[in-house]
């Protein structure tokens, strides 16, 4: 049995003037958003054995600023095809984690990490696959369980999802701005 856990980047700041939306950063939302889950995972006891993780520079600051609410520990792999990627993309980068990694972060952006979830979720599956559909939020964490030893072998409509939690859940405060 394989845990895939997905962590979308913290809300990120379109007003800074960067070049690149590489280069984009977080916003101080976002930085809150990124430590009170990072508390959470804590509290949970989740525990990861490998992280990769997109390079772009609002994925490296939203893991910065996790590791400060989960005490340390999540040195990531850097995966520059995680930048942007399609569902398609994303599930060949979890076919190719090395089988000896049981509990795996993966930290990306969306709409990839949504469509990876509905993807490998079944559709059947009712509750939180529902929620995921009807919005991913920046910071949020989906936590899928594959049965599989390797892998190569996670497939299509294969995985459980055992968790979703988005910073609102934890802090009502870090929800959509109401204007």
């Amino acid at each position: 049995m394989k845990t895939l856990t997905l962590l979308r980047h913290a809300k990120s700041g379109w007003d800074d003037p960067v070049a690149r939306d590489f280069d984009r950063p977080l916003n101080g939302k976002g930085r809150r958003a990124a430590q009170v889950v990072g508390r959470h995972l804590r509290r949970e006891g989740l525990r990861f054995d490998h992280v990769v993780a997109s390079p772009a520079v609002r994925v490296e600051q939203t893991l910065a600023e996790v590791r400060q609410g989960y005490g340390g520990g999540l040195a990531p792999a850097w995966d520059k095809r995680i930048y942007l990627a399609s569902a398609a993309t994303l599930l060949e980068v979890v076919r190719e984690l090395p089988d000896v990694h049981e509990a795996v972060l993966l930290v990306g952006h969306n709409p990839g990490l949504e469509d990876l979830v509905m993807l490998l979720v079944p559709d059947a599956e009712e509750g939180l696959r529902g929620e995921v559909e009807e919005k991913y939020p920046t910071a949020s964490v989906a936590e899928l369980q594959l049965p599989v030893e390797r892998w190569a072998d996670a497939a299509e409509g294969g995985a459980a999802l055992r968790r979703f939690v988005r910073p609102r859940d934890l802090d009502p405060s870090l929800g959509p701005d109401l204007a």
